[in-house]
């Protein structure tokens, strides 16, 4: 496993752990292999344009969690139209994976009433990164890393615990990152709108459609009521 002698001189939080392994990369006496775990194309977007110029790149599609089907293919085509237009310095292509989403509602059954950014997440992070990890390490790759934590509904801090473990676990180097730092969100709204990009409205799964809709129906109740609202003062006022 390749492994990269951080600066252990002062504090490093995960963003300045990524600038030390990509520094690394390129000091490098070739182009290093990263296997990139993707949940859809706008997320990669910025994440891509980051890490291509320092490696060569095949974003792994394993999003078991993404229903129903057809949105899930939906996603999947946008990742294969953006990868095929990106003009990324490196080589980038894309490894397609099984659905796989009776075993994700497994890993879940007891977490379906559990919040949005809570332990369900965090199990569907796993699944997929460990997924990666292990795809990583049989097909030789020498890091493997995930985009979602360009996302600022997801925690950077625990994918990142995730990815350490294992990368211990199965002898292939984690590139630890928080790819929504230094405006990296903004950045992949940006190149969502430059490549016309789909842009989803809810993580993926069941519960965050569902948790997504009743965001939408509050919100919608809380307009209606302000409109009640004004339409009463008008009335008195008038």
């Amino acid at each position: 496993m390749i492994v990269v002698p951080f600066d252990t001189r002062k504090q490093l939080n995960d963003h300045q752990k990524m600038e030390q392994i990509l520094a690394f990369a390129d000091e490098m006496d070739r182009v290093p292999h990263l296997l990139l775990h993707s949940c859809c194309a706008p997320c990669s977007s910025h994440v891509i344009s980051v890490l291509s110029k320092h490696f060569d790149i095949t974003v792994l599609y394993y999003n078991p969690n993404i229903e129903p089907y057809e949105e899930y293919l939906k996603r999947k085509e946008e990742e294969i139209r953006f990868i095929g237009l990106y003009p990324a310095a490196h080589k980038l292509d894309i490894m397609d994976c099984e659905y796989d989403n009776d075993r994700f509602h497994e890993l879940v059954k007891g977490m379906e009433d559990l919040p949005e950014g809570g332990e369900r997440c965090f199990v569907c992070y796993a699944q997929r990164l460990e997924k990666t990890a292990a795809t990583a390490a049989k097909e030789g790759y020498d890091f493997f890393a995930t985009t979602l934590s360009v996302s600022p509904y997801k925690n950077s801090a625990k994918l990142n615990e995730i990815g350490n473990a294992l990368s211990a676990k199965y002898d292939i180097a984690y590139l630890i990152a928080d790819f929504k730092k230094k405006n990296g969100y903004k950045h992949s709204i940006e190149m969502s709108a430059e490549y016309d990009l789909y842009r989803q409205d809810y993580c993926g799964c069941v519960y965050s459609k569902r948790d997504s809709n009743c965001y939408k129906c509050r919100q919608m109740s809380e307009k209606m009521q302000m409109s009640q609202t004004d339409i009463i003062c008008a009335n008195v006022t008038g």
